[in-house]
């Protein structure tokens, strides 16, 4: 299976084969998971067993009262397989309270590993990777999927292991039992099959479709949550409204024709059930009469006959049991498949085996690159792209939107690899070195800063684990962040809200740079991450990372002029394609694109000025 393989080639892939893939979760719990299915054996068989021991029973004391035998003989008789009976009981009780414990304990054990391991492989997607699912599919794979394939997981290591035992057992004794009377079974069961059959395939499709939509729905909810002051701005919260409620409905339809479809299932099972007693007692009992009674011994009797009833009932409720599963199992197979997707799915970016642990200098070249995002796009997102940026020099790099100004500085990080030609960072291929080394050395400031809930400091200290507070202060002076987090009333202790939240795109933006520089790299780059702050904060981050960093080479992707004027050099982008390099000087007298927009950012700056 390629990482490029969709979800409609992975469910063409054989059941088991899946399984065996999810079933790596197991793990610890694989002793668990085999001892419920011997507390289960051992409790279906002694359920078996008592129905038999049951029939000698009747048909011993039937023989006793024919020959006048005295009642302290059947009672003693009685007193015998009444403990007979106990014992299997409570064998039966011990091995169903230990086969529920194990199964259990196996059940929430497997589904925990199948998360984490889900969640795992998903950290270690590179961007490529996780461009080919949303954002929303990998939450419904992770909660809604998993819980599906446990609910499966469960019936699996109990029901499905319970009722196939049930019916080979109960089935095989009721031929021996009664054999003029096993035509019933030919009856009933294919009665049972004819109704059952359809029903699973219908709704094995539907379920397919169902879990699509459920994607679509926590798609609408994950827009909504992340757009939610958009949505309030422009007032679009009935549209809103009634896009999910468009979406939910689908889903009420889709799972009302399938709960209407299992709900012709128990009925039908009961049918067959109650014909198949009747059609046992009836012929049964015509056949006991008309014998002869002394022959009863060898044929159809008392005690055969109620060990039959009871055996031809667990036929069919084993097949009631294996239908509710299969039903259960359809459900959790999309379920499988969308998970599978994910676990087998390669990262794109991966470690070289030999990898460089080391990067000395922030010495970058791009040798006749061009990348484009999927290999069948027509078109290139970068194209022949040639520069040599020397270690410690500060590049600005501008562009309109859709210029691929952040497409370029993702190579440098790996967060794609090349479509064609090499990137170089001190003077090694970066496919050379340690993905983790790479990045450590190579700190980026993306476009949208998150933050995570937890404090200052413990979002500072994603760039360094061990950073004092006095290096996160200094870290915060060079970003400007430190005169605002020196007013909040616990400082770096202050609480940092889920997203960040309760804090301004300014400040965010801030403590996001300070977070970058304490991994103290050998690169750093801000995608345009000074946008949210004023013009004179921004001069001011901008003259500390040239102070306090004048080794690091610093790559500052920026919409306004004034962020870039300063730099050694300017890369103007467009479409694509670089279509200038120099100095703000030299661009202004060469650069038509660059002479546009300084331009009109002097335009616009001087109409405010006024």
């Amino acid at each position: 299976m390629t990482s490029s393989a969709t979800l409609k080639e992975v469910s063409k892939i054989g059941f088991f084969k899946k399984a065996k893939v999810l079933l790596r979760s197991l793990r610890e719990y694989k002793k668990e998971s085999i001892l419920s299915i011997v507390f289960i054996t051992i409790e279906t068989l002694m359920e078996c067993v008592i129905p038999l021991v049951m029939s000698m029973l009747i048909n011993q004391m039937t023989e006793l009262e024919i020959n006048g035998v005295p009642a302290s003989e059947v009672l003693n008789l009685v007193l015998i397989y009444g403990a007979i009976l106990l014992g299997l009981a409570i064998v039966s009780f011990a091995a169903g309270i230990s086969a529920g414990i194990v199964s259990a304990k196996a059940s929430v054990g497997f589904v925990r590993n199948l998360r984490v391991d889900l969640f795992k492989k998903i950290t270690s997607f590179s961007f490529k990777n996780i461009d080919k699912f949303s954002a929303s599919s990998l939450i419904t794979r992770q909660t809604t999927d998993i819980g599906n394939i446990w609910m499966a997981f469960q019936l699996c290591i109990r029901i499905v292991v319970r009722a196939p035992i049930m019916f080979i057992f109960s089935f095989i004794m009721a031929i021996i039992m009664a054999p003029q009377l096993s035509w019933v079974f030919a009856i009933t069961i294919p009665i049972l099959l004819i109704v059952l059959i359809p029903i699973i395939i219908i709704a094995n499709r539907k379920f397919q479709v169902l879990f699509d939509r459920y994607d679509e729905l926590n798609e609408v909810v994950n827009e909504n949550v992340r757009g939610i002051r958009v949505v309030k701005t422009y007032a679009r919260e009935d549209y809103e409204k009634d896009r999910f409620g468009k979406r939910s409905d689908e889903m009420k339809k889709g799972f009302t024709f399938v709960e209407r479809l299992l709900a012709i299932t128990n009925p039908t099972i009961q049918v067959t059930m109650y014909l198949s007693m009747c059609l046992f007692i009836f012929i049964g009992s015509y056949i006991m009469i008309t014998n002869d009674i002394s022959q009863m011994e060898y044929g159809l009797n008392t005690g055969k006959l109620s060990a039959l009833i009871t055996y031809s009932a667990q036929v069919l409720s084993s097949l009631s049991m294996v239908s509710f599963s299969l039903f259960m199992i359809m459900m959790a197979v999309p379920c499988m498949n969308r998970v599978y997707e994910v676990l087998v799915e390669e990262p794109t970016i991966k470690s070289n085996p030999n990898a460089l642990k080391t990067v000395e200098n922030g010495d970058i070249v791009f040798d006749n690159v061009s990348f484009k995002y999927k290999p069948d796009a027509e078109k290139f997102a970068l194209s022949n792209v040639n520069i040599h940026i020397k270690s410690g020099e500060t590049i600005g790099i501008i562009g309109g939107t859709g210029s691929s100004k952040s497409t370029l500085v993702n190579l440098i990080s790996r967060f794609y690899d090349a479509s064609e030609g090499t990137v170089y960072l001190a003077g090694h291929d970066v496919r050379e070195y340690d993905v983790k080394v790479l990045r450590d050395n190579v700190s980026m400031v993306l476009q949208k800063n998150v933050l995570f809930g937890g404090t200052i400091a413990s979002n500072l200290r994603w760039g360094n684990e061990n950073a004092t507070y006095e290096e996160m202060k200094e870290a915060c002076k060079i970003s400007q962040a430190d005169s605002f987090i020196s007013q909040l009333k616990d400082g770096y202790d202050s609480v940092v809200e889920q997203g960040g939240v309760n804090f301004s795109g300014g400040q965010k933006q801030r403590l996001c740079i300070a977070r970058a520089l304490l991994k103290k790299p050998k690169v750093l780059i801000l995608d345009d991450s000074t946008s949210a702050v004023d013009t004179k904060t921004d001069a001011f981050i901008r003259k500390g990372l040239k102070e306090s960093m004048p080794g690091v080479t610093k790559i500052i992707i920026a919409q306004r002029v004034n962020s870039v004027m300063d730099a050694d050099r300017i890369i103007v982008m467009d479409n694509g394609e670089i279509t200038g390099i120099g100095t703000h000087e030299e661009l202004l007298k060469n650069n038509p694109i660059y002479q546009e927009v300084y331009s009109i950012q002097s335009k616009i700056g001087g109409a405010n000025n006024e």
